[in-house]
């Protein structure tokens, strides 16, 4: 317990982990709300200058309300050649039977919001006028009548057989949001595992503190303090992100991004996706870390120590990669598998558990998460209470194995 407490409060109490702990939170979503920030922010209205060769689209295209135009009647050598006009859209003779003969040009910085409105219009324009060309006026109308706007409602089954709402969108935002979190938790906090072994056994601080403790307890201290700090952390997160999104969010999100959002608001379905992170995140940073651990003890200094985590690292990449497959289909057979094998379980199970997954697959994954902990600490305290006191050589594969094997 002196371990746990030391580890966690000295590092829960430097500047930098209540810096990063309040403003990361902040930053990630002002990322998401920017984009529709800065939209909402900009007018939209865009001054066009329109040279209409077909004499026909022009009346069609200045009732648009979003983009601001005027016309004239220069060449377009004379229209290009005056500052004044900032863009300028030629439409040729022939638009209306080849679209392809429209042309815009800018003297500034190329709009594609502006570039995507331009064409829905004059694409209306044109069909309007062809489908006059057929002799109805109201065919436009008629087609409009037709259309068929679909909107399938996903509902999701409950093991009890019971019904609830869900949104693709949602799961798919919430399921690799939730990844990345633990992939990057699990590699800065397993890091820091590995980093403070090296400098306490390069300051011959392990040979002191070992002569009052043993090596394993030594090493599960440091193991379950550091990931203390990381729950700590995440709990922030999660109360501030709440926070945030119920207070500000709803005034300037799309309607897709607030349906993700309004799925945070609700205490349950928080309360669940909060209790599955933090259970895959002690489960894969105990996994991570005690390997980390033994790393630490193999080697010297932080250079060896980066070439030996390659083990570690590749599991997280494939785990956080294989998780934006499985937020877009939690079904498939590659991500049941991820979602099992505990190197990859803990991104992979969490970007899928926002879609539904069946309770079984679930404690399946959390039940041999936690069993493969118990072995690889096992193994890495074994390495561990070795290699605090190995110094000058880096250890091959062999050697540790060897370690492992000592009783």
């Amino acid at each position: 317990m002196l371990i746990i407490s030391r580890e966690y409060t000295t590092r829960v109490k430097k500047k930098g982990f209540i810096i990063t702990t309040l403003v990361m939170p902040l930053f990630m979503v002002a990322m998401m709300v920017a984009p529709t920030l800065l939209m909402s922010l900009d007018d939209g209205r865009d001054t066009i200058t329109i040279i209409d060769r077909t004499e026909q689209l022009l009346p069609s295209l200045l009732t648009d309300q979003v983009l601001a135009y005027t016309v004239t009647d220069e060449p377009v050598d004379s229209a290009i050649a005056n500052p004044e006009y900032k863009r300028i859209l030629v439409i040729g003779e022939n638009a209306i039977d080849d679209p392809t003969d429209i042309v815009l040009y800018n003297r500034d910085a190329e709009s594609l919001q502006t570039l995507t409105i331009l064409s829905d219009n004059i694409q209306r324009a044109i069909e309007d006028i062809r489908l006059s060309r057929l002799g109805h006026d109201n065919l436009r109308e008629i087609l409009s009548s037709v259309e068929a706007n679909v909107e399938i409602k996903s509902m999701s089954l409950t093991d009890s057989g019971e019904t609830e709402d869900s949104n693709v969108f949602a799961s798919f935002f919430i399921g690799i949001v939730m990844a990345f979190i633990l992939y990057m938790f699990i590699l800065i906090y397993g890091q820091m595992v590995m980093t403070s072994i090296i400098e306490e056994k390069n300051n011959r601080v392990l040979e002191i503190i070992v002569t009052s403790v043993n090596p394993t307890q030594l090493m599960l201290g440091k193991l379950i303090g550091i990931g203390a700090v990381a729950v700590t952390q995440v709990l922030i997160w999660v109360a501030i992100i709440v926070s945030v999104v119920a207070f500000v969010i709803p005034e300037i999100a799309s309607p897709e991004m607030m349906t993700a959002m309004t799925a945070l608001t609700n205490l349950s379905y928080v309360l669940s996706i909060s209790g599955y992170l933090l259970l895959f995140l002690v489960g894969g940073f105990l996994l991570y870390a005690s390997l980390y651990a033994a790393i630490g003890a193999a080697v010297d200094n932080v250079q060896d120590g980066s070439q030996l985590q390659s083990f570690a690292l590749i599991p997280v990449i494939i785990g956080l990669i294989f998780s934006t497959a499985a937020s877009e289909n939690p079904n498939s057979v590659s991500a049941l598998w991820l979602s099992i094998i505990p190197f990859t379980s803990p991104m992979v199970m969490m970007a899928r558990i926002p879609a539904g997954v069946p309770t079984i697959e679930i404690v399946s994954s959390i039940v041999l998460l936690y069993a493969t902990i118990f072995f690889c600490i096992w193994f890495a305290a074994k390495i561990y209470r070795v290699g605090i006191f190995m110094y000058g050589k880096k250890p091959t594969i062999k050697e540790l194995i060897k370690w492992a094997r000592y009783k």
